[in-house]
């Protein structure tokens, strides 16, 4: 015979998340243990682009990778018409997967052009443009997670510069305005990269997206050091940094993150 209760049990996930869950009973207790649910894991979100715009064949490449166990799957706002992006992510959903839509823009206008973009055709998370604040509330009340740039950010292909404290309080002030997290181009910053993403991964108190320039083992290595919320990986998987096929380099990904390496991967 189990034994209701009402109970508080936290725990702390890498240095950010902390869990407040109410059990009911042991049993489900066990549950949620077992389904690993407090456990922190690193989303491999898959981007159907190439140097910052999204392919023509996005839609053919994810029906053929669909089955792999990624999640999160996007674009970027540019590259396909808003009907297309209409029907990619509704198939995307259809299958299971989150959609993210990455929009390159700087200006308040643009930026809330790509937002407007994203509800349109019903995104779960936007990732990209700077951050304001009439961003953030169009996304609050669209329902749509949302993780802007920080640090000085230009260009298409874009790059990143400024000062690694500035993007780290930048950050800090954009989770307290209730942003999902943050967007750091750190493989695109003019100096030291791995530097650059560590200090902000363990001194942002939320989700950071590292996005861009993830195109060796080399840097997944680094990646799984630093265990963000999650990182993209676009370009190199169409110029075959992981692999030969795209289902193959995505698997090869996605196995190397959760540090279930492939024979012959490195």
């Amino acid at each position: 015979m189990l034994i209701d209760f009402s109970a508080s049990v936290y725990f702390f996930c890498n240095r950010y998340l902390l869990v407040r869950i109410f059990v009911l009973n042991y049993s489900e207790l066990a549950v949620f243990i077992q389904e690993g649910d407090f456990v922190h894991k690193t989303e491999l979100i898959v981007m159907l682009t190439y140097n910052d715009f999204t392919v023509k064949n996005a839609l053919e490449i994810f029906t053929e990778c669909k089955d792999t166990p990624v999640k999160y799957w996007g674009i970027k706002e540019e590259g396909i018409s808003v009907e297309e992006m209409k029907h990619l992510f509704s198939f995307m959903k259809n299958a299971g997967k989150k959609t993210v839509l990455e929009v390159v823009a700087y200006t308040e206008a643009e930026c809330m052009e790509g937002a407007q973009t994203a509800a349109e055709c019903g995104c779960d998370l936007i990732i990209g443009t700077l951050f304001f604040d009439s961003v953030n509330d169009f996304c609050k009340n669209h329902n749509m997670k949302y993780m802007p740039y920080v640090g000085k950010v230009s260009g298409r292909p874009s790059i990143l510069e400024g000062s690694w404290d500035e993007m780290v309080t930048e950050a800090n002030e954009y989770i307290k305005k209730g942003v999902f997290g943050i967007n750091l181009l750190g493989y695109r910053h003019i100096s030291d990269q791995f530097g650059l993403s560590k200090k902000v991964v363990s001194g942002v108190s939320s989700k950071v997206c590292l996005a861009g320039g993830i195109n060796s083992f080399e840097r997944l290595t680094q990646v799984r050091e630093l265990s963000p919320w999650g990182f993209t990986i676009g370009s190199a998987f169409f110029d075959k940094k992981f692999g030969d096929t795209f289902k193959e380099q995505i698997e090869n990904v996605y196995d190397y993150i959760n540090e279930k390496e492939k024979a012959g991967a490195v």
